[in-house]
């Protein structure tokens, strides 16, 4: 009887899930480029390629939206013959129907800015974001690396049927379409009508040349053989590739500052992808200590954490190489995920991510259409001010506790804190603090420094000293450099979780003057203490005191 009543729960579930889907979702068929293929314009195994469209009506009919789907990449010809025979190199293995929902929506209530637009997505099939072009094709293998041609033909048919009289148009992706559409940018752009307003949209496209677990280069190499086994070079920005190798200028932040026309990046800072395939690919994690974290974040280690909170901090500084030019848009949150313009969920819905209380939705039209700019970044993972944290296969709300460390970050109130805290811990003689910093030292943030609010004895840091040793605590090499503060040298004596102490080199004092710098999600907090007995685990509660306020719910 039990069971028979669960049955039927789950069968009512079940419909009211597809229900959603299908109000949410439709169906577009497949259209092949024939003609391209008498340009050898062919995906890996020499088929035509092809898109899915669906056609844009009332005041959208001129618009285009062209969505390059993703795929990752092949960097040999064993890895490239591996998807040859599979969807993501040969048009005859496509499914005839794919979904289309998010940004695809034809429905205003899903999609408000771009529902009535052409919208279409272009399969991915040549294993280099559309980037190579080798005319020779090996019989033995017969892999055909077209790419660049591909991209150019499938425009060239979009033209013909009527987006030569786009009056708006965006050239999209997801992964590595969305690369394509970072290195394509300019070039869609000259490919059609100067009278067009022409904008770009990169969802999870900024992969960034970072280190892995190992400490190997290994996307660097990856990436590298990608574009000689493609052919890659020519067809990537020249004023990258007069500058550095080609095999770097498939890195966004080595050539999306010098892209021209106006660009908008949708990336998670914890971007699940890069996660599992820059920072700890099988190749570098042999043991499987990385599987259950890459799968669901809530099961990682402290160690763990802390290294993707410095993959993260690593990505922003990546991101800051693009600039503040108004023409970017930036909706970077710390959801764990990987594109998020595709689907409804994330896209628009009541419980899609947001920054600032704005869906991606809502930024992208704005920053379009030129309504308002946007450029947000959200704080760090699991206090951030989106509304959900994405793993693979689960979605979880997380209370926003410290709206504090949102984009709108209410400074009033941290001053507020720090001079309460620093009037009853800093100074007096019967106090362990001679001195406090307050740093703020996330890019999130505003790029100014917060003044030193207490101090007894004066410890004349200027910005740039005070730079340094930010730059000290983010290369995290803790136990072999010591820094400075003013103008005594301190070296490292003990490394927690979230703070470390430290011991000034330069004192004459028997016990040893010391330091207490603790980081939050948006500060440095940095105690010195005198040298009697006991004021070290005295400044350390002290400065805990101020953290532990910062972190309090309801502020």
């Amino acid at each position: 009887m039990g069971s028979g009543r669960l049955g039927q729960w789950l069968y009512i579930l079940l419909v009211g899930v597809l229900i959603l889907l299908k109000a949410e979702g439709f169906n577009v068929g497949i259209t092949y480029v024939v003609n391209a293929v008498a340009k050898g314009a062919v995906c890996l195994d020499g088929s035509p390629p092809a898109y899915h469209i669906d056609k844009g009506f009332g005041a959208g009919i001129n618009n285009w939206l062209v969505h390059i789907e993703g795929g990752g990449w092949c960097n040999n010809v064993t890895t490239c013959l591996a998807r040859k025979n599979t969807r993501l190199g040969s048009s005859k293995k496509m499914a005839k129907e794919i979904a289309f929902s998010g940004i695809f929506s034809n429905k205003k209530a899903f999609n408000p800015d771009f529902y009535n637009w052409n919208r279409l997505k272009v399969r991915y099939c040549d294993g280099a974001s559309f980037t190579g072009d080798v005319e020779a094709v090996n019989r033995a293998t017969n892999l055909h690396f077209r790419g660049a041609r591909v991209f150019v033909a499938i425009i060239e048919d979009l033209l013909a049927k009527g987006m030569k009289n786009a009056k708006n148009a965006i050239l999209s992706g997801c992964s590595a379409g969305a690369l394509t559409s970072i290195l394509h940018c300019d070039k869609f752009r000259g490919l059609l009508p100067m009278s067009t307003k022409v904008k770009c949209l990169s969802d999870a496209g900024y992969f960034i040349n970072a280190k892995d677990v190992s400490g190997a280069q290994h996307i660097e190499a990856f990436y590298n053989d990608v574009v000689t086994t493609h052919g890659s070079a020519k067809n990537l920005p020249t004023s990258c590739t007069s500058r550095i190798r080609p095999g770097l200028c498939f890195f966004p932040q080595n050539m999306a500052r010098q892209v021209r026309t106006p660009l908008f990046l949708v990336n998670a800072a914890y971007d699940s992808w890069q996660i599992k395939n820059i920072l700890a690919p099988g190749v570098a994690d042999p043991h499987g200590l990385w599987h259950n974290c890459k799968l669901d974040i809530t099961k990682c280690s402290s160690s763990q954490l802390k290294t993707m909170q410095e993959y993260r901090l690593e990505f922003l500084s990546a991101i800051a190489r693009l600039g503040k030019s108004s023409p970017r848009g930036l909706f970077i949150n710390s959801c764990y995920a990987h594109c998020q313009t595709e689907t409804q969920e994330t896209w628009l819905r009541d419980d899609s991510p947001t920054l600032g209380g704005i869906k991606i939705a809502k930024a992208v039209g704005d920053w379009y259409y030129d309504r308002s700019p946007f450029q947000k970044i959200d704080c760090p993972y699991p206090k951030f001010s989106g509304s959900t944290v994405l793993q693979d296969g689960q979605e979880t709300t997380v209370d926003n506790d410290l709206e504090l460390f949102t984009a709108s970050m209410d400074w009033t109130l941290v001053h507020k804190i720090w001079e309460k805290w620093a009037s009853n811990s800093v100074g007096s003689s019967d106090q362990p603090l001679k001195a406090a910093l307050l740093i703020n030292y996330d890019p999130t943030g505003p790029s100014r420094l917060l003044s030193t609010i207490a101090e007894q004895e004066g410890i004349k840091a200027n910005p740039m000293e005070l730079s340094q040793f930010v730059d000290f605590v983010n290369r995290n090499k803790l136990q072999s450099e010591s820094f400075f503060i003013g103008p005594n040298q301190y070296i490292v004596t003990s490394i927690h979780e979230n703070w470390f102490c430290a011991r000034s080199m330069n004192t004459s004092k028997p016990a040893g003057e010391g330091a207490i710098v603790m980081q939050t999600a948006a500060f440095l907090v940095v105690g010195l203490y005198d040298g009697s007995i006991g004021s070290a685990s005295r400044a350390m509660g002290a400065v805990d005191q101020f953290v532990w306020q910062l972190s309090r719910k309801n502020l």
